[in-house]
């Protein structure tokens, strides 16, 4: 009776007296390492646990540190740590080392990087290489246990942010969830399969390979055969009946060169892509499992040591492990869980267009191409769109059925299709930063973070150099670049979207002429009634469009909204320029001016909308 008398006491202290922290990220990644130091830097005590001694994931931990896209779109930390790395290499031309990406890095470099960000951060508390288990939801948050080797810990969290590389932590906590490819009838996007298929992306065993004095020459892997790289690149063993050219070997190895004379190898081409769903495997079976993509890795080096006849090129010691490759592969996939809200490939491409506008809840960039990697396991039904730059809306972070779990890394509540774009570096930093804000937001106003202000969110992203919609026009270091942003997002001025060559662009057109049809989405945004006719909203609208009949617009919104300043409407007009050192007009009104009057004098981003991008507490206008 004692015995069990002791043991129930042990265990009573050990759960109630488990360590707090109002924050725990669970994976130190890509989009952990910045959703911790985000939180911390908020004032959340925040725990950041990984299972490798390594910060930054994909970008360094996975070997892949040459970055995809949003090369002029520097959002809040994605902007931060390109200035990093240009202050470590002395310059952005020194980042030009390859031709697959505009900013290329050595690993260990980016790790440095991120290990600085994290140490800097008071509270912050960092535990690498633990992991964690025995997930239990409780009525105010969440209880797990850590284990770093053969010690194990209790602690309880306010929220969890799961930024695991595959969404294990929401998969634990019971939330649904997809894998693989959707149909078309699930996500009524054009372009995706007719029939749901579980088929993931190629994931990747990346080397980091550089150039000796000697040879290089590692033992013939188990299993080797020539015939496996043929197609790699240009050699005497291509098949005769190729329908297009391989590349060159010198392009294969300088596609991703590294600063330092190092090479990063992450070549889809007959190269080092290889096919595994383990999504849904156990660790054990994980681990087991992804020793494959790393001897096929092994058996590519062997090829360019031996049929191309690289001597010389060998691992680079980047890694301190036992083989000197990564941590872990480069998985281009994982769970992506059923959210609040769905973002889809129609969101994307025709964003003012929709049934719910979800640009207006923006709160982070992309312009990368929609990119899939099925190399080996093609997927015949299936076709990738072009597409313009767009902006994340808010609901993809908050699980359907959970309100103090926030997802991150590529587990957010989006498409397959969308999951090309979104699973990009830039942007998964960028949903690491929104996690870490949504977090230490909740924590502060003590209110889950699905109920926190859309507004409140966005303009806390505002004061971080954060983009909400992705226009090129104006940089983050000019004062003109918050107000183009909240008028973005109120939709009274909506961006145009162009896909040219490889490049997804929004251009705000700052310095085109404003249209009627930008006063009537003003007079709409202020009506917000479906009872107004469109001739009725049209007559509200002066045929010519200058200072002074833009006058009578405010004034007339002014009033029948209680506006205050209708009185020095005329004075506010000139003064409200002069902080972005704008002229005042003389004749026709650019959208630049319109933007900023609109912003000043109407504080239009000052209206709620919902998770969905519906105002909230609208009224018609008088």
């Amino acid at each position: 009776m004692k015995h069990i008398l002791l043991a129930f006491f042990l265990t009573f202290c050990l759960t109630t007296h488990a360590r707090h922290y109002q924050v725990v990220v669970v994976g130190g990644g890509t989009s952990g390492v910045c959703a911790a130091v985000q939180s911390a830097r908020l004032g959340a005590k925040t725990l950041l646990i990984d299972a490798t001694p390594w910060l930054g994931g994909m970008l360094t931990a996975a070997g892949v540190s040459a970055t995809d896209g949003c090369y002029r779109l520097p959002s809040g930390m994605w902007g931060d740590f390109q200035a990093e790395l240009a202050r470590h290499y002395g310059s952005m031309k020194a980042l030009q080392t390859g031709w697959v990406s505009m900013i290329q890095f050595e690993p260990s470099v980016g790790n440095r990087i991120f290990q600085s960000w994290v140490s800097a951060e008071p509270d912050i508390t960092y535990r690498p290489q633990t992991t964690w288990k025995h997930l239990r939801r409780t009525t105010r948050g969440w209880r797990l246990t850590l284990v770093n080797g053969t010690h194990e810990e209790r602690i309880s969290a306010d929220y969890v942010i799961d930024a695991t590389e595959l969404g294990d932590v929401a998969h634990a906590a019971g939330l649904p969830y997809h894998v693989g490819l959707d149909a078309r009838s699930e996500t009524d996007e054009p372009w995706a399969p007719a029939e749901a298929q579980p088929v993931v992306q190629d994931m990747t065993y990346v080397m980091i390979l550089k150039q000796y004095d000697k040879p290089q020459l590692i033992p013939r892997p188990e299993g080797y055969d020539a015939r496996e790289f043929r197609n790699c690149c240009i050699n005497s063993l291509n098949d005769s009946n190729l329908k297009t050219k391989p590349w060159t070997a010198e392009m294969m190895m300088n596609y991703g060169r590294l600063p330092n004379g190092k090479y990063m190898i992450n070549w889809p081409l007959s190269g080092n892509d290889y096919y595994l769903n383990d999504v849904d495997y156990t660790p054990f079976q994980r681990d087991s499992a992804e020793r494959k993509a790393k001897e096929k890795s092994l058996r590519f080096l062997y090829f360019m040591q031996n049929e191309l006849g690289m001597h010389n090129l060998g691992l680079a010691g980047e890694y301190p492990t036992a083989d000197g490759l990564p941590f872990f592969p480069y998985y281009r996939e994982g769970r992506r869980f059923t959210g609040r809200v769905l973002f889809t490939l129609n969101d994307m491409i025709t964003p003012y267009n929709r049934p719910a506008p979800l640009y207006r809840t923006a709160v982070a960039v992309g312009d990368y191409p929609v990119d899939q990697h099925h190399n080996e396991h093609p997927v015949p039904d299936l076709t990738l769109p072009s597409i313009p730059s767009w902006g994340l809306p808010l609901g993809v972070f908050f699980p359907r059925d959970d309100n103090r779990l926030i997802l991150a890394e590529k587990a957010v509540s989006v498409t397959n299709l969308v999951n090309g774009t979104s699973r990009l570096q830039p942007v998964v930093m960028q949903i690491g930063q929104v996690a870490g804000t949504l977090a230490a937001m909740a924590v502060a106003q003590k209110r889950v973070p699905c109920r926190l202000s859309v507004r409140d969110v966005q303009r806390q992203l505002l004061k971080t150099g954060n983009y909400l919609l992705p226009f090129l026009d104006v940089p983050r270091s000019d004062a003109l670049f918050p107000v183009l942003q909240r008028i973005g997002v109120t939709g009274i001025l909506q961006g145009r979207g162009r896909h040219h060559d490889w490049s997804n662009e929004t251009w705000f057109d700052v310095d085109s002429v404003v249209q009627a049809s930008d006063v009537e989405r003003l007079f709409r945004f202020y009506t917000a009634s479906s009872a107004i006719s469109t001739d009725s909203v049209s007559a509200l609208i002066p045929a010519n469009l200058n200072a002074e009949t833009l006058q009578q617009v405010f004034a007339r919104i002014m009033k029948a909204h209680q506006i205050a300043g209708i009185e020095h409407l005329s004075t506010l007009m000139h003064t409200s320029l002069e902080p972005y050192n704008v002229p005042f007009p003389t004749g026709k009104i650019s959208r630049k001016v319109f933007a900023i009057w609109v912003d000043t004098i109407l504080n239009p981003f000052a209206r709620e909308v919902d998770l969905y991008g519906n105002m909230v507490g609208t009224s018609p206008l008088s």
